[in-house]
């Protein structure tokens, strides 16, 4: 079944862990991305806490899959910042396949945030948020 941002926004968590766990790796993404953060997943709040981070938090990530590497756009500016390594790898929600957004090495700001994706429909993907290993939120990357 082919989702989209709106009913991603609709889901309670567990809906999209099993969204995140049904999705394919897919390849590593090529371009600018589309970002909305999911933050408190099937509540009257998902929606407008979405809109209020894209606006002045976060838009999305420019990825360059040749490099292996992505920049987030950040602030009302989109400003291009906070670089990550791009590889495949185990997730560590499933330990099944999934494309790893890694910040240890790259990032002063993000060092201990993990971020994995994966495609769950055309141009559409799931990502799982950690702080160390600690999951943190979901999110939607549209190309």
């Amino acid at each position: 079944m082919p989702y989209d941002v709106s009913q991603l926004l609709k889901m309670t968590s567990a809906q999209l862990d099993d969204c995140f766990k049904s999705g394919a790796p897919g390849p590593i993404p090529n371009g600018e991305a589309k970002g909305t953060a999911i933050v408190a997943p099937g509540t009257v709040f998902t929606k407008e806490t979405a809109a209020f981070i894209s606006i002045f938090t976060w838009q999305g990530k420019t990825f360059d899959a040749q490099a292996g590497v992505l920049r987030n756009r950040i602030s009302v500016f989109g400003i291009s910042a906070i670089v990550a390594k791009v590889y495949q790898g185990a997730s560590w929600f499933d330990n099944k396949e999934c494309v790893v957004l890694d910040y240890s090495e790259t990032s002063m700001v993000a060092h201990w945030v993990r971020d994995e994706i994966r495609l769950i429909s055309p141009g559409l993907y799931l990502g799982l948020v950690y702080w160390k290993k600690d999951r943190l939120i979901h999110f939607a990357l549209e190309f």
